[in-house]
C-alpha cells in the first residue's frame, strides 16, 4: 500500500511519440514529481531530450533509449554536486525538441517593437517572412 503510493510519486519513463509532426519543442509533464534515478529516456528519431534544471541547461540527449544515471548526465551531476552512483529521485525539466527541418514556416512579430530613431522619433516595427 505504502509502496503503492510511492510508486506513483516517481517517473520512471520519460518519453514523447509526436503525433501532429508540427510541433517545434514540447515539454514533457512532470506534474510535480521526481525522476526516478534510473528511469529510462526514449529519444526517437528527429528529436533531441533537452534537460533543465533551475534554469540552466543541463544535459542533452540524440536519439537512442538511455536509462538514466550520474554516469550518462554529468553537467545535472555537477549542478547537483551528486557523487557517483548517486540513486535519489531529482526534479529537472525535460524538453523534446524537434531536430526535423520545418519548411515554409511561417513567422512574424504578434505586436510592433517600439524602437527610437534618432531622425524619425519613435517608430513601431514589425517583421514576418517565411522560414524555408
Amino acid at each position: 500500500m505504502v509502496f503503492d503510493f510511492l510508486k506513483g510519486e516517481f517517473i520512471d519513463v520519460i518519453t514523447w511519440l509526436d503525433d501532429t509532426r508540427d510541433t517545434m519543442v514540447w515539454r514533457f509533464d512532470r506534474r510535480g514529481q521526481a525522476i526516478k534515478m534510473g528511469a529510462k529516456l526514449t529519444v526517437r528519431e528527429g528529436q533531441a531530450a533537452v534537460f533543465i534544471h533551475e534554469g540552466q541547461l543541463a544535459d542533452v540527449f540524440g536519439p537512442g533509449l538511455y536509462m538514466l544515471e550520474t554516469n550518462n548526465l554529468p553537467i545535472l551531476t555537477t549542478l547537483q554536486h551528486w557523487d557517483h552512483g548517486f540513486q535519489s529521485p531529482f526534479k529537472s525539466e525535460v524538453y523534446f525538441v524537434n531536430t526535423t527541418r520545418f519548411n515554409d514556416q511561417k513567422w512574424g512579430t504578434k505586436n510592433p517593437i517600439m524602437a527610437r530613431d534618432p531622425e524619425f522619433g519613435p517608430v513601431r516595427l514589425r517583421a514576418f517572412g517565411t522560414y524555408s
